[in-house]
This record gives C-alpha cells, sequence and structure tokens, in this order.
C-alpha cells in the first residue's frame, strides 16, 4: 500500500489510522533517512491509541513506554545504538508482548536482535510532502493494511 501525505499534519492523522488499524499490538518497522517524519507518525499513532501527554522522541534513551487505553505502546529509536548486542541489556525482548504495540524507528541498527515486523513503513520525500509504502510481512501486518485502506484515502488526496 502506498501512500502519499501533503504535511505534518496529514503524517499524524496517518498515524492515529495506523493506530486505529492495530487490533493486538506488533511490531511496526519506520524507515527513513533523518527528518523523514517518522517520530511525527509515531507521535499520531500514540495520539491514536489514546495518549494525551507529551511524546519525546527516545534517540537518547533508545526506549520510550506508554501506557495507553488501547494498551501498552513502546516506541524505539536505535538511530544512536552503536551494536544491537546493547538491545540485550535493555531487556529488549520483555518488550514485545501479544498487547504491545512498537514502534521502531532505525530498525536496522537492531538488526539481529530484534523479531520480525509485522509491517514496514518506508518513508520518502515526494515533492513536499512524503510517501509511505507498507508493506506487511505477516497476517497480523496485513491486517492492519487492510483496516488501514478502508479508512485513509481521505487523508492523501493522491494515492
Amino acid at each position: 500500500m502506498k501512500q502519499v501525505l501533503a504535511d505534518e499534519q496529514a503524517m499524524a492523522a496517518f498515524g492515529a489510522a495506523l493506530a486505529a488499524s492495530v487490533t493486538e499490538g506488533g511490531v511496526i518497522f519506520l524507515r527513513g533517512d533523518l527528518g523523514m517524519g517518522k517520530t511525527t507518525l509515531s507521535r499520531g499513532v500514540l495520539r491514536g491509541c489514546g495518549h494525551t501527554g507529551s511524546v519525546k522522541s527516545p534517540t537518547y534513551t533508545l526506549v520510550e513506554p506508554y501506557d495507553t487505553p488501547s494498551g501498552p505502546v513502546f516506541h524505539f529509536d536505535l538511530y544512536r545504538l552503536s551494536d544491537p548486542e546493547e538491545l540485550e541489556y535493555l531487556g529488549i525482548r520483555d518488550y514485545f508482548t501479544e498487547q504491545a504495540l512498537c514502534l521502531i524507528e532505525w530498525p536496522d541498527k537492531g538488526a539481529g536482535v530484534l523479531p520480525s515486523p509485522d509491517l514496514e513503513i518506508q518513508i520518502e520525500m515526494s515533492g513536499t510532502g512524503r510517501s509511505l509504502l507498507l508493506t506487511p510481512v505477516t497476517q497480523k501486518g496485513q491486517a492492519m493494511v487492510d483496516n488501514l485502506s478502508n479508512t485513509t484515502t481521505e487523508l492523501a488526496g493522491d494515492d
């Protein structure tokens, strides 16, 4: 599924729609260069899960946990990770439960330690906006994409 979003507001709205598409936890890899909107998308997901407080980028802490009305959400930013083995010291495996939604920015930095994703989202420039390519990896990921397809046509404009 490809989605073209005009601006930051559309990215956040798409994140909220993505949150609504998740029926039971999951692992979502967010890929894209610096400044593409991965954290903005994550902020939208958290808002869509019912989180009302601030959402900070976990660039230095590696993970920020959120207890939302929709269930636990863990936002990972592995940009500053120098060795995937560092994730073992975080107790990384404890985060990946059936109920938890895990959003992972820079997943390549955790290769070999992270579980496989349910959904991968590649974010790239598209004019002044962003183009998102959603690739489901599991049945759970496919269900997210199917649910999204029913709700996001009004966000994008051009598909």
